[in-house]
């Protein structure tokens, strides 16, 4: 098997982890003409949980129709998405500043949930993982939001937060896996990446 992954995925944390565990991997990122963003339109009812892993899912068929396409030497293909929920309310990606302040008023003082799903395949072989972490806010004034959104860290983040950024001053307490909250949970990669037979 090829001791290269790859990671089809723009975040740069997901690079960082990957490097972390020790996983060679390249990036095997959308065409222009492909429609990324719109893979990420969540469904009327749809729960937290099934939205990440749909999503995921829909990332993988579309990050293996691409490693086709290019003719890239075979390999384990892998894909992550995170979101942050609190009940059924899914936080996303926040559109303008006014976005990333009204979710950040919404979860300063609680607890709310970090989903991470991951997928991957090789071949016809295909595993998934999903990654749930809670994290709890301290309270957080009108100002303190102001000036973290202005900072213009919450963009790109689900939830308009990143836990390994400037963030963290707020985070009260976290109940899960740190590296899943950051986007790509080590411990259920390496299992789903061993399950494909990779090894590293």
């Amino acid at each position: 098997m090829n001791d290269t992954i790859y990671l089809a995925s723009q975040s740069p944390r997901r690079s960082q982890l990957l490097d972390q565990m020790g996983v060679r991997h390249e990036l095997l990122l959308a065409d222009p003409h492909e429609d990324a963003e719109g893979l990420e339109v969540v469904l009327q009812g749809e729960s937290p949980s099934a939205y990440v892993q749909r999503v995921t899912a829909l990332k993988l068929e579309a990050a293996v129709q691409r490693l086709q396409r290019r003719g890239l030497p075979e390999g384990v293909v892998l894909c992550a998405d995170t979101t942050v929920a609190m009940g059924r309310t899914i936080y996303g990606k926040p559109t303008h500043a006014h976005d990333a302040q009204r979710m950040l008023g919404e979860l300063a003082g609680r607890t709310h949930r970090v989903l991470t799903a991951i997928a991957a395949q090789t071949g016809t072989l295909c595993c998934a993982a999903l990654s749930v972490s809670h994290v709890r806010f301290a309270p957080m004034s009108a100002s303190e939001i102001r000036d973290y959104v202005a900072d213009g860290e919450p963009f790109g983040k689900a939830g308009a937060y990143a836990v390994q950024g400037r963030a963290a001053q707020f985070i009260a307490h976290i109940s899960g896996s740190y590296s899943g909250i950051m986007g790509l949970p080590m411990f259920e990669t390496a299992a789903v990446l061993r399950s494909l037979g990779f090894s590293f």
